[in-house]
């Protein structure tokens, strides 16, 4: 049951059901309100009702589509597996899981091969899954074997209960530490973006450390409070001091020593570092690290000394 807070109030019932069930695409959801499986305060929801504040919202999911994506042989850096849990490095460039555009060569797809068949009780488009890293993100992710570990991680994820640290390099003098505690929602005007300049969208909140300061940028830990998507990259660019190399958040740099290094990368400088949780089924402590990768070591490299 969902009670719709001031925040969502007018929101497509869409996207505040997708709220509540990060787990699962929008096209599944839409599935189930087409099937007559949302209700808000009792009454069959449509694919346009707006959500009405202090009203009640009950979803039940559909059983998942069948799935079209197929194993394909795809490396994977793993850094745990067990019967329940798969934990990987994920490198840039690499899709999580199908979308138009990316039919294939996914993490999903990877995932399907190396356990020969989807996971337990999983969505159709994103079996395993349970979080996801933009595609030129790397780092560590951890993906579901079971429906047990599945819905353990869903409610851990969705309550942010978990340890997520990311290594970045900013653009500019970060300061020594800061707390960037916005709301985050999406761009008005081109929705593939996102922005914290909104005022009503969900709490985003990212505490940020400056590790190290290097030639006109800086090395930062950003820990996760919440996790929406791109808000480590929004929150550091409203703030000033863009990811080297964003292509979406920052732009190009003057000074052609940053130019150099963020055309060498290629990608936004941003990796997902560490990952810790209690096992889903065991509740033994877990906490995974993964290593910066080369291009980032070169990007670091390059932007040290005088």
């Amino acid at each position: 049951m969902i009670l719709v807070s001031a925040a969502e109030a007018r929101e497509r019932i869409d996207r505040v059901v997708a709220a509540h069930f990060p787990e699962h695409s929008r096209s599944e959801i839409q599935r189930w309100i087409d099937a007559g499986n949302v209700r808000m305060d009792g009454a069959v929801a449509t694919a346009s009702t707006r959500a009405k504040l202090g009203s009640r919202i009950d979803a039940t999911p559909l059983a998942p589509a069948t799935t079209e994506a197929r194993g394909e042989a795809i490396p994977l850096a793993i850094l745990f597996e067990d019967d329940h849990l798969l934990v990987v490095d994920k490198p840039a460039g690499l899709v999580v899981h199908p979308a138009p555009g990316h039919a294939s060569g996914t993490l999903v797809n990877a995932y399907l091969h190396h356990v020969g068949g989807a996971a337990d009780d999983a969505d159709a488009t994103r079996p395993g899954i349970v979080h996801r890293l933009d595609k030129e993100t790397s780092g560590v992710m951890v993906i579901a074997k079971t429906a047990l570990a599945r819905e353990a991680l869903m409610r851990r994820f969705a309550a942010h209960d978990l340890e997520r640290a990311y290594l970045g390099i900013a653009l500019g003098a970060h300061p020594a530490s800061a707390t960037y505690d916005t709301l985050h929602g999406r761009h008005p005007r081109d929705r593939k973006r996102f922005t914290s300049r909104v005022t009503r969208g969900r709490r985003a909140v990212t505490h940020v450390e400056r590790l190290e300061l290097l030639h006109g940028a800086s090395l930062v830990r950003c820990r996760l409070e919440t996790g929406r998507t791109h808000q480590i990259r929004v929150h550091l660019a409203e703030h000033g001091f863009p990811l080297l190399g964003d292509p979406v958040y920052g732009s190009k740099p003057h000074d052609p020593r940053l130019r150099a290094a963020g055309s060498a990368l290629g990608r936004q400088a941003l990796h997902a570092a560490t990952l810790g949780f209690p096992h889903p089924v065991s509740g033994a402590p877990l906490r995974f690290e993964a290593p910066l990768p080369a291009d980032l070591r070169t990007a670091l490299a390059a932007l040290r000394g005088p």
